[in-house]
């Protein structure tokens, strides 16, 4: 039998964990966030191949990443073993000055303790109009 994924299964914590990767991510602070993942976390984004460890993630928001300003809102966070799930929108810039904007489906895994990711798996899905 499966269980239905509700927002009640979610500890404050982990929703707290989430919503400061974001914030992490708006604010451009590279080193805070590679600090929330495990030194050998696997990050994966639609259409490339992943990166793996924290010096690829950092090297990825410090020297590939286009979008130059973001700003993310989480509508949920569902929790489920070591699995969270998370949607909500994205805005942005893009290097060249272009506005982009999504909907978002996200899903983490937590480390053993708890208070890092060790997996990321991005799934863009829906522009902004």
């Amino acid at each position: 039998m499966t269980t239905a994924l509700t927002a009640t299964t979610t500890p404050a914590t982990t929703t707290a964990l989430v919503h400061e990767f974001y914030r992490r991510i708006d604010a451009g602070d590279v080193p805070a966030l590679v600090a929330l993942f495990t030194e050998d976390a696997v990050y994966h984004r639609p259409g490339y191949p992943p990166l793996v460890g924290r010096h690829e993630v950092a090297h990825f928001y410090t020297h590939e990443r286009v979008i130059k300003e973001s700003t993310h809102r989480v509508e949920s966070v569902v929790r489920e073993g070591d699995r969270v799930a998370v949607r909500g929108t994205f805005e942005g810039v893009l290097r060249d000055g272009t506005p982009a904007g999504w909907r978002y489906a996200e899903f983490f895994t937590l480390a053993a303790d708890d208070d890092r990711f060790s997996e990321r798996e991005t799934f863009f899905s829906t522009p902004l109009a």
